[in-house]
């Protein structure tokens, strides 16, 4: 079963500074980032090497989002603050990271029996309203993921804080 999971996105968050002049950002070195304080409190910046999109706050907060691996979002993180160190801030340069959420995908290869799979787990954990989401929701307590399957044998599983937590909504 483990082959047929796939890592699709890493969210993690860390703290890399005190503060940012997220204005300041803009014009000093982070080409292509966006910012607009009406729409959106932080900046957006996206890096191809590794392919990563940050949200950079005014509080020195960095979430991390779009790598399919957690050892890419921290090289990413750290590839980030290496950046912002070059162009003149003090950065933290070995930040705590928390990996906030991992997205897996995985496919069964079957076609499933939402209503079989409803009535088998029980309405407790479970939620399946085809007129609202075409997907059965099911949320587990150990690992604490929410396993979305779908009638293709298709399943996407978030909330993990592992790789390994992904493995377990299986």
């Amino acid at each position: 079963m483990e082959d047929t999971i796939n890592i699709e996105n890493v969210v993690a968050s860390t703290k890399l500074a005190e503060d940012f002049d997220l204005e300041m950002l803009m014009v000093n070195g982070l080409e292509g980032a966006e910012y607009n304080k009406v729409k959106f409190p932080g900046l957006v910046y996206r890096a191809e090497d590794p392919k990563a999109a940050f949200l950079i706050f005014t509080s020195g907060k960095v979430v991390c989002t779009g790598t399919k691996s957690i050892e890419k979002a921290h090289m990413a993180i750290k590839s980030l603050g290496k950046k912002l160190s070059s162009i003149g801030y003090k950065i933290d340069l070995e930040p705590e990271i928390h990996v906030q959420n991992v997205v897996a995908s995985a496919n069964l290869k079957i076609n499933l029996n939402l209503n079989a799979i409803l009535t088998a787990f029980g309405m407790e954990n479970v939620e399946y309203e085809p007129e609202v989401f075409p997907g059965l929701v099911y949320k587990l307590e150990v690992p604490k993921v929410v396993v979305l399957v779908f009638r293709t044998g298709k399943l996407v599983i978030t909330g993990g804080k592992c790789p390994k937590d992904c493995e377990g909504g299986l």
